[in-house]
């Protein structure tokens, strides 16, 4: 039987809500500037709650570029969002794949060192990204990969992580499984298919919403690896409108955050339930 405590779920209730105040809060405020024109943040203290006017002129200038009324350039960011994104599928995409395989080969095949080979890669969580990104930038930049999709990607799409998740999952299927296979005559890459990918679907719907936020936030890498305008994502579009100009166009500013924001939100929203499923379910 549920105990009812009024009180108890009232006070929890209420610390739910002031936790999502002081998140959404911040992103309501950006949308609120994003409606108003440049002058109106700048003249405004503190910035009106209320929604302005100016809501298409400044979606219009983020997306499309342009000058505006101060005579600063406008860079377009829809090329930056296209950008953003096929990087974030790339890694997410890339990152599950390699991490399937390489936990498929650990768990499911008998080589020497086997248990040596997945410690190694383990081992690389421990090591800072500081410490790896010089040489990698080093190896991107002697293979010609700089100002590339290739470039931005390849370097970040293994994961030790998503392996050592694998790895742990294929640990737990039974061995009844793999022997009914290879009794039906399936072959190792027929076990993968049909067997373990549909198991994982869950646990590869939950990775590919994390890697591809972690995609879309790249930020350090894609500032060493590009320095052409037309492979910037839009992180990086952002820190180019704040520190670009002379007269900051803030409303512009606030345009390309809440665009930026659209992408990685609406892939949570979508697979919000995988998502959560594929982080607390047992039934394995």
């Amino acid at each position: 039987m549920v105990e009812r405590r009024p009180v108890l779920t009232f006070f929890s209730h209420l610390i739910l809500l002031a936790g999502l105040a002081v998140i959404v809060f911040p992103v309501f405020l950006t949308f609120i500037g994003s409606t108003q024109t440049a002058q109106q943040i700048a003249t405004s203290n503190p910035l009106s709650l209320r929604p302005g006017g100016n809501f298409w002129e400044s979606y219009t200038l983020a997306l499309f570029g342009g000058k505006t009324y101060s005579g600063s350039t406008i860079a377009p960011v829809a090329p930056m969002l296209w950008v953003s994104l096929v990087s974030a599928l790339t890694i997410s995409l890339g990152k599950i794949a390699i991490s399937l395989l390489s936990a498929f080969a650990i768990v499911y095949f008998r080589f020497p060192a086997r248990n040596l080979v997945f410690w190694m890669i383990f081992v690389t969580l421990m090591l800072p990204v500081e410490v790896r990104i010089g040489p990698t930038y080093e190896v991107v930049s002697d293979l010609g990969m700089l100002n590339s999709y290739a470039g931005l990607t390849v370097p970040l799409i293994a994961s030790a992580t998503a392996t050592f998740l694998f790895r742990q999952f294929f640990l737990t299927v039974p061995d009844e499984l793999v022997e009914a296979a290879r009794m039906d005559g399936a072959g190792p890459m027929r076990f993968f298919f049909d067997v373990l990918l549909p198991l994982s679907r869950t646990s590869i719907a939950a990775l590919f919403v994390i890697q591809f936020i972690y995609g879309w936030n790249q930020y350090l890498w894609p500032l060493l690896v590009t320095t052409s305008e037309d492979m910037y994502p839009v992180v990086l579009g952002i820190k180019r409108a704040i520190f670009g100009e002379v007269y900051v166009e803030w409303n512009v500013v606030m345009a390309t955050a809440i665009l930026a924001m659209l992408p990685p939100a609406l892939v949570v929203t979508l697979m919000q339930r995988w998502f959560v499923k594929g982080l607390v379910d047992t039934e394995k």
